[in-house]
């Protein structure tokens, strides 16, 4: 047996042994100095800067058999990091400790979201008693609506130059695009099919996306949380209703647009949306109706993820940002993002910054 290290930002180990069946396993480990994980298949010879200077975000530990005429390639840990820095640990700046004002605004913001939420909850507990895709396709008209709205609000500040993350744009187009095929889920089951619950999805979603427009402007933590609580209260009814029937809907096969969109052609979308997850680490199998009803179930838990991370500024990233570029944030540039949280802090900072070249976060 041969053991061999190599001492660098990454420790490489590499276990040998002489037999009639040769294993060799190859691990990569992070070191103590960086709370970063390391990309898979990392080449330090290809880096345009040295190791001292690198930021890795991210990992994958695998181990690889090889037989006699035969080669198997086992992944035994998947990391992901949703939760980044722009220019790595060393430059980020370090977020300031919230005063008693602070905590008592994020306590009345998240009391107000919830108290809309439960009112909104209770009123469609009565129109809707006994009647489950009816009101599915009424959660899922509007639970689109705030990504329609954050998109829109992120576009504006772009247009005056007082926004340049790109990332955020992409993972909320991603997630309306999620949200508009469980839509569509629900209208082939029929959830659609009256015109009372039609009539009242669609005002409902026209008021919701003028409230969330003005709420984003204001204190996009407070929109995003109150999208958090739209999401968990999609998430616990989704699972109430396969715990409760889930036996005949596996006797019932899955629509057409569930299995297209799950399983079929191009998945980069169904991938933007997970942030806590790496790409291409989950591939749903639609066989019935209880395969359809369990994936959206998890798809609201990846929203819920998404939506409680976006509430520290500045956190979010795309998922497919990291193996392209985990190694080309921390170059040295002192160009900065143009970045701001609310209207007001973007007419602030447009007022009192002075003018500098924007780096676009693509």
């Amino acid at each position: 047996m041969i053991l061999s290290s190599s001492s660098s930002s990454a420790t490489v180990f590499t276990i040998s042994s002489s037999s009639s069946t040769t294993k060799t396993r190859r691990y990569i480990a992070k070191t103590p100095q960086s709370p970063f994980l390391f990309k898979r298949n990392f080449n330090p010879t290809s880096l345009p800067f040295p190791p001292s200077t690198r930021s890795a975000k991210f990992c994958r530990v695998q181990a690889t058999v090889f037989k006699e005429n035969e080669d198997e390639k086992v992944v035994v840990e998947e990391s992901f990091r949703p939760s980044t820095f722009t220019h790595g640990p060393e430059n980020s700046p370090q977020p300031s400790s919230p005063t008693e004002l602070d905590k008592w605004v994020v306590k009345l913001e998240q009391s107000v979201n919830v108290f809309l939420t439960d009112s909104v909850v209770t009123i469609l507990d009565a129109l809707y008693h006994g009647r489950d895709y009816a009101r599915f396709y009424v959660l899922e008209t509007i639970a689109r609506v705030p990504y329609f709205a954050f998109i829109s609000v992120l576009h504006l500040y772009e247009s005056f130059g007082w926004w340049r993350r790109s990332d955020y744009i992409k993972v909320h187009f991603a997630e309306s695009w999620n949200e508009m095929h469980h839509l569509l889920i629900m209208e082939e089951l029929g959830g659609n099919s009256l015109w009372f619950d039609r009539f009242l999805a669609q005002h409902m979603a026209f008021f919701y996306y003028i409230m969330t427009v003005l709420m984003y402007a204001l204190s996009p933590r407070m929109a995003y949380h109150f999208s958090e609580c739209v999401e968990n209260h999609a998430f616990e009814t989704y699972d109430k209703f396969i715990k409760a029937q889930g036996e005949d809907l596996r006797k019932m096969p899955a629509p057409e647009v569930a299995v297209k969109y799950y399983t079929e052609g191009d998945l980069y979308l169904f991938d933007e949306f997970q942030t806590s997850r790496a790409p291409h680490s989950r591939r749903p199998k639609i066989e019935n109706l209880y395969d359809v009803f369990l994936n959206i179930r998890d798809d609201e838990a990846e929203h819920c993820k998404t939506m409680g991370a976006c509430q520290t500024h500045g956190n979010l990233r795309s998922p497919h940002s990291y193996p392209e570029d985990a190694f080309e944030d921390d170059t040295g540039s002192e160009l900065r993002q143009a970045d701001c949280g609310g209207v007001a802090d973007c007419l602030e900072k447009s007022v009192t910054s002075p003018p500098s070249k924007q780096k676009q976060n693509i």
